[in-house]
């Protein structure tokens, strides 16, 4: 049995700052979209999505990429969006077994309303402590935290 890759404590030190980053600053957005316009993270990263679209439409699969989420979750969040009239989910007229989510001009309105307070938050908790050279470093990290690993399919 090969030995553990252990931690260097170098290693271990930033560790457990990323985690806690991992842990406070969602929750903190989450817990401002929460307060401010009762939307959940998630919900805010669905509606921000479409709304970025020229037509606010996106494929199911489509969107729960680039919303990091399973199709699964994604199917949930966009169930509640549906019940506040924010989303609608159409079949594709080319293809009936694909499922296509859409913005409503109420939820259009929703995210506006909604994206101001929001990037405050994010400038707060983040961009504020950052000196330009720190967010350019922090851009390249988390590029290099995202890269697919070579061994993995």
């Amino acid at each position: 049995m090969d030995e553990p890759r252990w931690l260097t404590d170098e290693q271990q030190q930033a560790w457990r700052k990323f985690v806690e980053v991992l842990v406070k600053v969602p929750a903190a957005l989450e817990g401002q979209l929460q307060r401010d316009s009762g939307v959940t993270h998630m919900g805010y990263l669905v509606l921000s999505t479409l709304s970025e679209r020229e037509d606010r439409r996106l494929p199911m699969s489509r969107l729960a990429k680039k919303a990091s989420a399973s199709l699964s979750r994604l199917s949930h969040v966009v169930a509640r969006l549906e019940a506040q009239g924010w989303v609608r989910r159409e079949r594709d007229p080319e293809d009936g077994r694909v499922q296509i989510a859409v913005l409503t001009d109420e939820g259009y309105n929703k995210i506006v309303e909604t994206a101001p307070g929001h990037a405050d938050a994010v400038q707060e908790l983040v961009f504020d402590r950052l000196t330009p050279t720190q967010i350019r470093q922090l851009t390249k990290v988390c590029e290099s935290l995202l890269e697919t690993p070579p061994d993995s399919h």
